[in-house]
């Protein structure tokens, strides 16, 4: 079995990458971070807390996160739950206005290669 090598955990602020939920359990490795590696192509890197608009977006766009999926032990998003979503997702559903808020400090760098700090900082709920 090949080992998996997680990338150096940073946020966008070069700061240790802080969790972003445990419940529910979020994160490509499911260790609760925004945490990625090569395996994870897919960028889980922006830590979001989303809104019933984006989840409804999210479902439209063919990626439903609200519907519980116990067989993967997953039990679905509701309003308020904090997710490890896609950095290109993110950008998309910044594109069309449904950009839920972003939790920087526990943001992974790596969400910067799509994302640009600018328009996170803009979604921050963790700035003062």
């Amino acid at each position: 079995m090949q080992e998996i090598e997680i990338a150096q955990s940073e946020n966008v602020f070069g700061e240790p990458l802080e969790p972003c939920s445990l419940s529910p359990m979020t994160g490509f490795f499911r260790n609760g971070c925004c945490d990625t590696s090569p395996a994870d192509v897919g960028s889980h890197t922006v830590c979001v807390e989303v809104t019933e608009k984006f989840l409804a977006f999210s479902k439209a766009r063919g990626n439903d996160l609200s519907t519980p999926r116990p067989e993967f032990g997953f039990p679905g998003l509701k309003a308020g739950d904090r997710w490890c979503l896609c950095a290109a997702r993110w950008m998309e559903a910044y594109a069309f206005d449904m950009a839920p808020s972003v939790r920087l400090t526990s943001t992974h760098k790596a969400a910067l290669e799509i994302c640009p700090i600018e328009l996170l900082r803009e979604y921050a709920i963790d700035l003062s």
